[in-house]
C-alpha cells in the first residue's frame, strides 16, 4: 500500500465520512448519475477532496458534459494520482487524491475542450470553496 501524506485507518475514515462518502471515497463506489450536488454546480471557486481537504480542481476547468457527474478538463498540477482500473471488464484510468489516496472517479480522453480530457468525478468525493 502506498504511503500518502494523510494516512488513516479505514475505521478512522468511516468515523469521519458520511456512509455515501465512505462508499465512494474509500471503497471505490460510484454515485448514481444526475444525483450529485456538484453535477450542475458552476460557481467560481475550488473543488477539494471531501476526505482530506486537498485542492483538486479549479472551477474554470469544470464544464457541462451531460454525463451525469461533475466533469473537469484539467486538474491542479500534482494533485491527482492516476491508476489503471481493469474492473467491470473495462480498462479505464482511475483518479485518486494524491494526498490521501481516496477514489474520486475516472478520467477519459473524450473531453470536448482543448485538453481532450474529461475528469468524471463523484460529487460525494469533493467539496467546494468559493
Amino acid at each position: 500500500m502506498k504511503n500518502y501524506k494523510v494516512h488513516k485507518t479505514e475505521e478512522e475514515w468511516k468515523e469521519e465520512l458520511s456512509p455515501e462518502q465512505f462508499r465512494v471515497l474509500r471503497q471505490k463506489g460510484t454515485e448514481a448519475p444526475h444525483t450529485g450536488k456538484y453535477n450542475l454546480h458552476f460557481e467560481d471557486g475550488t473543488y477539494k477532496c471531501a476526505a482530506c481537504g486537498e485542492q483538486l480542481f479549479e472551477s474554470d476547468s469544470k464544464f457541462e458534459s451531460s454525463c451525469g457527474w461533475p466533469s473537469f478538463d484539467n486538474a491542479i498540477e500534482g494533485k491527482i494520482e492516476y491508476v489503471q482500473d481493469r474492473s467491470f471488464g473495462m480498462i479505464r484510468t482511475e483518479i485518486l487524491c494524491a494526498n490521501c489516496g481516496s477514489h474520486l472517479g475516472h478520467v477519459f480522453d473524450d473531453g470536448p475542450t482543448e485538453t481532450g480530457q474529461r475528469y468524471c468525478v463523484n460529487s460525494a468525493s469533493i467539496d467546494f470553496n468559493k
